[in-house]
């Protein structure tokens, strides 16, 4: 696949699968924008998304040229999961605290050291569309085209972060900033469940399986709102191929199980096991499914 077209392939999927997953989960580190006396300036949304450009480019260069060697297995994407949840929160309690401030921000503000490094840090907070992304880097096998790629994605969601960036600072300046704060700590205390979810570190096994019979093929749908059915059975003991079929586009694309990432739509072979429960999360630990081995 050429570099255009991967560079076209990853503004459209920006735009249309990664506008609402991405500034959701990624979208709480602008906070830190408006954070303090400093976050008025426009500017700052324009550092934080050049910043979020360097970073994914960067990223996508070193994907395609050493492939699956720099990608973060899931239980480290969890963990970068809960710390930027509790980032997120750390940023809103502190925006809800803001002072009123008279005075402009000086030109060496912290804040405009800061919004580069936050967008940069978005890299380390994965969404399902960006983790489809990678894995296409990762298969070009070259650093110019995964390159390519992961900026044209950015480039895709560059509008729905200027237009939240925008929101936070207008909203920074009147009484809508505690209602903004407590919106914020919502979805920072959300995205910590999701690492928990996608780390294996809550949860556990459904108390009760569907009924229906064992085979050597199940058939999952991955969907918008999650995987269906979500609860599966297969008989244990030998071999199962799980055919997970992509009905949207989202979180759901990319699927966490057995302590690997695939990408959807995929077939995924797993190995005789014995009786119990199999649990897999989707890339960003949102949706849960699970395979009763009986």
């Amino acid at each position: 696949m050429s570099t255009a077209t991967l560079l076209a392939g990853g503004v459209a999927a920006g735009l249309v699968a990664g506008t609402a997953t991405c500034t959701a989960a990624q979208g709480g580190l602008l906070m830190g924008l408006v954070d303090g006396c400093h976050g008025r300036d426009p500017a700052l949304v324009g550092w934080f998304l050049a910043g979020r450009l360097a970073s994914y480019t960067a990223a996508g260069a070193l994907l395609g040229l050493l492939g699956s060697a720099v990608s973060l297995p899931p239980p480290a994407r969890a963990a970068l999961l809960v710390v930027a949840g509790v980032t997120v929160v750390v940023l809103a309690v502190r925006l809800m605290r803001r002072g009123h401030c008279a005075a402009p921000a000086p030109a060496d503000a912290p804040s405009r050291y800061k919004a580069p490094l936050l967008g940069a840090a978005t890299i380390l907070v994965p969404c399902g569309v960006t983790l489809g992304m990678e894995m296409i880097a990762i298969s070009s096998g070259s650093p110019v085209a995964g390159a390519a790629a992961m900026a044209g994605f950015v480039v895709g969601t560059a509008p729905a972060f200027a237009l939240l960036g925008y929101v936070l600072r207008r909203v920074s300046r009147t009484r809508l900033a505690r209602l903004a704060g407590v919106v914020a700590i919502i979805a920072g205390l959300w995205t910590i469940g999701a690492g928990l979810n996608l780390g294996g570190w809550i949860g556990g096994t459904p108390s009760s399986a569907v009924s229906g019979p064992g085979a050597q093929t199940v058939t999952v749908w991955a969907t918008r709102e999650g995987y269906r059915p979500a609860i599966v059975t297969a008989r244990a003991g030998v071999p199962v191929d799980v055919v997970f079929k992509l009905v949207d586009r989202g979180c759901t694309g990319t699927v966490t199980i057995d302590g690997r990432d695939v990408a959807l739509p995929a077939t995924v072979r797993l190995a005789p096991r014995p009786r119990g429960s199999l649990r897999y999360v989707c890339g960003m630990g949102m949706y849960t499914g699970f395979i009763n081995f009986s």
